[in-house]
């Protein structure tokens, strides 16, 4: 990508549905709102609904007569994921971009209402139950993609499969980066199995570099130490260009599936988007598909491709 590329750049979206998970605030908010004035019916698939109906009135102010609607879905749930993929199977006839974005960052150690670590469990279990339960719709609406957002903390990262509850010891940095390193591999594995079943659906994952959100609030409700908020303000980026590889995943026609998309500066950590092809490095289809079969069996959600 020599041009630069930014949002006055998405191609036509005008009535193609799109799911953002977190949507309410942060890089899921400027996502929606992005295009929420390129006039697609977006979905904000949010945990807490009062703030759901604020971002959704803030997206209006913006661009009067925006087709933006808050749902109900707690990733940390799987009993909310299901009722929100039925209520959505439901009530739409075709799903064009399903943005797997929301995300808790390096919380203490608790548990999802499923018993799962809760950065393991929403950041990735849910994803992946959410866009199993939503095939169908993404696999017969032609041309549709799934956005799962990582990070650059999965560049450095493992996964403990000895150890995915964290009842053998516990970092919540370490737990972060295993998550979001699970993002990218469920995305490079789905695309995989779409390629291989024919399917006329993309699967891209990107990252947004180190952007200045409430991710910081390390997933406790409060704000970010001193030190932290100085470090943010040096090295990240605001939210609205932390969204462009978001936005560049879900919408340019150059995309052909298994990208993953990055800013391009140094070390990833701000700038426009390019295709980062450290994917080729991080990516390993052993470790994918243990992967890939420890979370159909843990969520239950099995995957269909017929």
């Amino acid at each position: 990508m020599s041009v630069v590329w930014t949002k006055d750049n998405i191609t036509d979206v005008s009535e193609q549905v799109v799911i953002i998970t977190g949507a309410n605030s942060g890089l899921g908010f400027e996502t929606a709102a992005a295009l929420a004035e390129r006039k697609a019916k977006v979905i904000l698939a949010v945990r807490n609904m009062e703030k759901g109906s604020e971002a959704v009135g803030k997206i209006k102010s913006l661009y009067p007569g925006a087709h933006v609607t808050p749902m109900q879905l707690d990733l940390g749930d799987l009993n909310s994921v299901r009722t929100f993929a039925a209520d959505f199977m439901n009530q739409y006839e075709s799903l064009s971009i399903l943005i797997n974005n929301a995300g808790i960052m390096i919380p203490p150690l608790r548990l999802t209402k499923d018993g799962f670590e809760s950065q393991f469990g929403g950041n990735h279990l849910g994803h992946f139950a959410l866009t199993g339960l939503l095939l169908p719709k993404l696999i017969s609406t032609p041309n549709s993609r799934v956005v799962t957002v990582s990070s650059i903390a999965a560049h450095n990262a493992a996964i403990d499969f000895d150890n995915l509850d964290g009842s053998k010891g516990y970092s919540a940095i370490k737990f972060y980066g295993q998550s979001k390193l699970a993002n990218l591999m469920f995305a490079r594995e789905l695309q995989n199995k779409l390629r291989s079943n024919h399917l006329d659906v993309a699967s891209v994952v990107c990252h947004p570099g180190i952007s200045n959100t409430n991710l910081f609030s390390f997933g406790s409700g409060k704000q970010a130490n001193t030190f932290m908020r100085m470090l943010t303000g040096l090295f990240s980026q605001p939210a609205h260009m932390g969204a462009l590889p978001t936005l560049y995943a879900a919408t340019a026609p150059t995309i052909k599936g298994g990208e993953y998309i990055g800013p391009d500066g140094r070390g990833g950590r701000k700038g426009y988007p390019k295709s980062a092809e450290i994917i080729n490095k991080l990516y390993d289809a052993d470790l994918s598909n243990r992967l890939w079969n420890i979370s159909e069996s843990l969520t239950g959600v099995s995957y269909k491709f017929n």
